[in-house]
């Protein structure tokens, strides 16, 4: 009996025991979070009672070389419901239905969502937005929010880009640079009770956005206008599928205007060409991403004679033609099997290196190409830059598409060396023949300049400096000279102007098959001559009627120079003035 009393006590015992130890580590671990983690808790309640919403930052504008705005924000609302605040939901209903141009039960499906907040329409207009606010209705918001826009639609269209419906970029510069331009987000921060309801007189605190910065690019209003008005006149005249144009400095790679025609409207970038027929959203998506193509840098052509330029500087470079070389076309070449033509079909006969350049005779440099042979010649198209991208800022560059080194025998050793059996973006070219005629440093193309804050103090500045030297002087100052004939002398006197000195190159290609018929012509030139300032290149494809680049191309490229040069501050040259008025002058007298 004795010994049933004290086990019960001390079980007793054991059981106060445990309690207690239980109590006092309770105890401890309230003391240790009351004390030591009462912030952390506080924060988390705090969180528990408190909606967010976001306060859009403005996104950096886009502007030209001069400070023009290319692309900006306009200020536009999105319109929210929270359901636990709302107090009369049928005429919530009827408002956002009416004012906001839905359907009542699209509106309906959102104001009746259980859900701490949800969006009923983004992008809605000011007005709109304040028609809304004047309502007063509870559980409605009306946040600031920004839309791009850009104040010339559809300039420069493919090399801008747009943003999506969160303001990020999608293409073009806007995407490149996204993170440059893009702010930093503010916060609305309001207090509710456990059911959501916001508590009144809580306030509401705020965390500011911070608006992203500013890009300036190399692209100048003034030259893009009149490189897309040039264009437009000459694809609506020849009813062209399409016209590029390509305009830099030679000296530093800056590219002052690019054309990709048709264009297409950045403030409805999402709106097909009218008369535009798709089945299925797959298809119109397809339309879409081709609309948006920039030619200049995601597609690839046969450059045909333009690419004359860069056999004669390899060739020249590697000494296997002199200027006093000689040369005779009987209007073909036979290579190996082959029967290769020359433009003129009657052929040019004896002729001198300068002479066949200034013709652009096709047998001239199948020549050239065979005296370098295809591993010396592969070496240069190495060396020039052409087996890799220009590095251009924009988005999805194509790649040369050129033969392998150990495929190229001797008829596509031919058909290279006047532009034929290969394809490069009209990028490349540009650059490459920049490079070429600009002292012989490799530039790399690009638009960016510097990043600017809102006060227009740079904040970063780009460097893009030239590159390895890529050819001699000797040779670059060469065929700067050659090429000046071209223009005075030979095939591109379409785009001579009296008082300058203008270098260039005509070319006209078949696109395959060739038994479509479907030709590119094209233009390339330079001036200064002596020292190139700036360089264009004209590219319409699949022009009706008449074809040849010289004929067609180079007064484009003409009409773009005498609006150019005069407003880049280059003058005509008086020496050259001086020599035209003699040679006037003795024309002049053997005529009486």
């Amino acid at each position: 009996m004795n010994g049933t009393k004290t086990h019960n006590r001390k079980k007793i015992v054991t059981v106060f025991f445990c309690i207690s130890l239980v109590m006092v580590l309770l105890a401890g671990r309230l003391f240790y979070l009351m004390v030591f983690q009462s912030e952390f808790y506080s924060a988390k309640a705090q969180n528990l009672h408190e909606r967010e919403r976001d306060i859009k930052a403005a996104r950096g504008k886009i502007l030209d070389v001069n400070g023009k705005v290319l692309a900006s924000n306009r200020s536009v609302c999105t319109i929210s419901v929270i359901h636990s605040q709302i107090k009369e939901p049928e005429k919530v209903i009827q408002v956002l239905a009416k004012e906001l141009e839905l359907d009542e039960e699209t509106v309906r499906k959102r104001v009746e969502k259980v859900s701490s907040i949800e969006r009923v329409r983004s992008n809605v207009s000011k007005e709109i937005g304040d028609r809304i606010r004047d309502h007063k209705l509870a559980g409605v918001k009306v946040d600031e929010d920004y839309k791009r826009y850009y104040p010339y639609d559809s300039l420069a269209s493919k090399v801008l880009g747009f943003t999506g419906g969160d303001n990020q970029g999608i293409i073009g510069l806007e995407v490149i640079y996204d993170e440059k331009m893009m702010g930093k987000n503010g916060k609305i921060l309001t207090l509710t009770d456990a059911r959501g309801v916001e508590l009144e007189n809580a306030g509401e605190s705020r965390l500011n956005p911070v608006d992203g910065n500013n890009l300036r690019i190399s692209l100048d209003y003034n030259i893009q206008m009149y490189a897309q008005q040039a264009a437009e006149k000459v694809m609506q005249s020849k009813e062209a599928d399409s016209v590029s144009v390509v305009i830099m400095k030679p000296s530093n790679g800056e590219i002052m205007a690019m054309v990709n025609l048709p264009e297409f409207n950045l403030n409805e970038p999402y709106t097909l060409p009218e008369g535009t027929d798709y089945a299925s959203e797959e298809e119109k998506q397809n339309l879409l991403n081709q609309m948006w193509r920039n030619g200049c840098i995601n597609d690839t052509y046969e450059p045909g004679s333009t690419f004359k330029v860069i056999t004669a500087s390899a060739a020249l470079e590697a000494g296997v033609v002199s200027l006093n070389d000689n040369f005779f076309c009987p209007g073909y070449k036979i290579v190996e099997d082959r029967r290769i033509r020359c433009a003129r079909t009657s052929g040019h006969g004896a002729q001198s290196f300068v002479q066949g350049l200034e013709n652009s005779c096709n047998p001239v440099f199948i020549e050239l190409g065979m005296r370098l042979g295809a591993q010396e010649y592969y070496k240069y198209f190495k060396q020039f830059g052409l087996l890799s991208k220009t590095g251009i800022d924009l988005p999805g560059e194509a790649r040369t598409i050129m033969h392998d080194k150990k495929n190229i025998g001797q008829v596509e050793l031919a058909t290279i060396s006047f532009g034929q059996s290969f394809q490069i973006t009209p990028v490349q070219l540009a650059t490459t023949i920049s490079s070429l005629i600009n002292g012989g440093k490799r530039v790399t193309p690009h638009f960016g300049v510097q990043i600017e804050d809102q006060e227009g103090k740079p904040v970063e500045v780009f460097a893009y400096e030239p590159t390895e030297q890529i050819l001699s002087p000797e040779t670059s100052s060469t065929m700067r000279s050659l090429l000046e004939k071209v223009v005075s002398e030979g095939g591109g006197s379409k785009a001579y102007i009296e008082g300058y000195e203008i270098g260039g190159k005509t070319a006209t290609s078949q696109t395959l098959p060739r038994s479509a018929h479907r030709y590119i012509s094209s233009f390339m030139c330079f001036a200064p001559a002596d020292d190139p300032q700036v360089l264009c290149l004209v590219i319409i494809n699949n022009p009706s009627g008449v074809y040849y680049g010289g004929t067609i191309a180079a007064p484009v490229a003409k009409e773009l120079f005498l609006n150019i040069l005069p407003y880049l501050g280059i003058e005509k040259d008086p020496e050259v003035v001086r020599k035209e008025q003699m040679e006037k002058e003795k024309k002049q007298t053997q005529q009486e």
